[in-house]
């Protein structure tokens, strides 16, 4: 074997240190940076919901709030609108006040609710809608700039949300107002919307609020109430520019004092485990390198008493020096042991070849018998199997068939199989029904049955003049039988108890005629239950379409056909069980 290129072991401990001081400094930096970023994320939404609720109020102080919402959106071109002006003498809008008051001396204005408002004349309504307008643009700004928000307004919606109708927004002191994007916006404006901010409009209208993270930027919207099929939200934007500069740069501060401090505790371990740990460590490596060269386990002993450490590092010098002498001990009982597996498995071989030498395997069998063809397969799942089958002839007109499964596998399968064939073949010589067979047969099993084992088994008698099959069945799989001109179709016999179970257990037979053309076919349970390596089993279903794929085929051609299919299905899983195949095609006299 080529040696590989040989590192120190104190070099890997340096280099691991340095990843995991590095991976820790990075995750800590991360960690550090999202969880500020959660925490002004937190505080920010408490912040502005505080706000949106604050604006949300000033709208409800006028009582025809929601007439004055749908008037302001229906007739915002008709409006004659003072923004941003203090509640001061001088205004238009002080002067609209008193005119109103003119028209309707028992009016108060503020207090006015949605009746009052409706029995005034039109001309009056638009007045009363001016003056709203403008005392609520004022006290909206005095909200902004008290808390420094960015952008403050209301905007009307529809489902899509992507547009924005501005019902109104705060201004600064020196801001603009208009209908460019870097002014304020003024009344009836309609601008398309960016995804984060219809992301935000879509879950404020879902939970009454949403904040949505827009870069440097979060647009936080509230939802407040519907009108006309469209909704209407308070909005808020929050420029964090400044604050996420400040929070990436204390966190890398800190990630990269927590870094450094960490480097200097590793140098200062490393050098404690290099004097407490490797060096002691090198000299058992030492010694089991000798060890490996040249087997000599007293020179081990005599230098790794050297080492007196009462730690970890003395406690596995010892278990080396114990070690050494136990694998001295295990070689030797290794090649004793492989001596005598070899010597199983050359048994093993030849039970195999026992048991196959057991069973017909000359085709065709009966070449002088032109009457009908049998053509049979068995795979063991072990070196030796419980499956087996046979087929003799009894006399000149009588062949006996038989196809049996023994529970479990390996050599007790293999012993029962041999001794379970040579009884059912003897009783069938001594010229007994199929039933008489298997009562026989099991009589025999359970006499000495210690172990618990059983046998399923078909035996079948064909008349060969006739065609007249005589069979009976002790708890085995249906065999299956296709009439001339016709598929392959299961044969649904009665069972008898399994071979072993029971000893008074009784059988009954039953008869198939079989005709010129007739196919039988009879089988263990290796091949329905075939398994993939998923667990799923070959079934009867697979096994008939296998069986039909050319039903008039020859008796070899069926089972290979059945083979093959189950060698598809099942692919490289592992056998699990035995499996065993007879054809039987009767032609008759010709």
């Amino acid at each position: 074997m080529k040696e590989r290129k040989k590192i120190s072991l104190i070099i890997e401990v340096v280099i691991l240190s340095a990843v995991c001081v590095l991976l820790t400094g990075f995750f800590t930096d991360i960690f550090l940076y999202l969880r500020t970023r959660h925490r002004v994320a937190a505080s920010t939404e408490y912040f502005t919901g505080q706000i949106a609720e604050e604006v949300k109020k000033s709208v409800e102080e006028f009582p025809a709030n929601e007439w004055l919402l749908k008037y302001w959106y229906d007739h915002s071109e008709e409006l004659d609108i003072e923004y941003d002006v203090p509640f001061e003498r001088g205004t238009r809008t002080e002067e609209k006040c008193r005119l109103l008051i003119s028209h309707v001396p028992d009016l108060q204005i503020r207090y006015a609710d949605t009746d009052k408002i409706l029995s005034m004349s039109a001309e009056d309504q638009k007045l009363y809608a001016e003056i709203a307008y403008s005392w609520l643009i004022t006290r909206i700004d005095q909200i902004k700039q008290s808390y420094h928000v960015d952008f403050l307004f209301c905007v009307v919606s529809d489902e899509t949300c992507k547009t924005q109708y501005f019902l109104f927004s705060a201004a600064d002191e020196d801001s603009v107002r208009g209908t460019n994007y870097e002014e304020v916006y003024t009344l009836g404006v309609t601008v398309d919307t960016s995804e984060s901010q219809q992301e935000a409009m879509r879950g404020a209208k879902q939970h009454e609020a949403h904040l949505a993270d827009a870069g440097d930027y979060v647009d936080y919207y509230a939802y407040l109430s519907s009108m006309d099929e469209k909704d209407l939200f308070l909005g808020l934007t929050y420029d964090l520019s400044a604050l996420n500069k400040s929070v990436y740069a204390q966190t890398w501060e800190g990630a990269v004092f927590a870094s450094a401090f960490q480097i200097l505790l590793s140098v200062i371990f490393l050098l404690l485990i290099y004097f407490v740990v490797i060096r002691p460590l090198k000299n058992v490596q030492e010694s089991i390198r000798l060890y490996k060269e040249t087997k000599n386990s007293e020179a081990v002993i005599r230098d790794l008493s050297m080492v007196t450490l009462r730690n970890e590092i003395g406690q596995l010098s010892d278990d080396v020096k114990d070690l050494t002498l136990e694998i001295d001990d295990y070689v030797d009982r290794i090649e004793k042991i492989s001596a005598e597996k070899e010597r199983i498995g050359t048994e093993l071989e030849t039970a195999r070849n026992i048991q196959s030498n057991m069973m017909p395997h000359t085709f065709p069998p009966f070449p002088d018998r032109p009457e009908f063809d049998i053509f049979a397969d068995m795979d063991p799942a072990k070196e030796v199997g419980g499956d087996f089958y046979d087929y003799f002839l009894i006399d000149e007109d009588h062949l006996g068939i038989v196809i049996a499964d023994v529970s479990g596998k390996g050599v007790p399968a293999a012993l029962l199989m041999m001794a379970t064939k040579i009884i059912v073949q003897n009783c069938a010589m001594l010229g007994k029904t199929a039933a008489q067979i298997l009562s026989t047969t099991n009589e025999s099993v359970c006499a000495n049955n210690q172990n618990g084992m059983f046998v399923t088994v078909w035996v079948g008698i064909l008349q060969i003049s006739t065609g007249k099959l005589t069979a009976a069945n002790a708890g085995h799989e249906y065999p299956v039988l296709k009439n001339p001109g016709q598929d392959f179709e299961v044969v649904k016999d009665k069972h008898g108890l399994v071979i072993g179970g029971y000893e008074d257990s009784r059988y009954m037979e039953y008869e198939l005629c079989l005709k010129p053309g007739s196919k039988l076919f009879v089988y263990t349970d290796g091949v329905p239950e075939a398994t993939d390596s998923k667990e799923k089993m070959f079934g009867m279903e697979r096994m008939l379409e296998a069986l039909n794929a050319e039903p008039d085929a020859s008796v070899r051609k069926i089972l290979e056909n059945v083979r093959r299919s189950v060698d598809t299905f099942v692919k490289d899983a592992e056998q699990f069980d035995d499996l065993t195949m007879l054809c039987l095609e009767y032609k008759g006299k010709k």
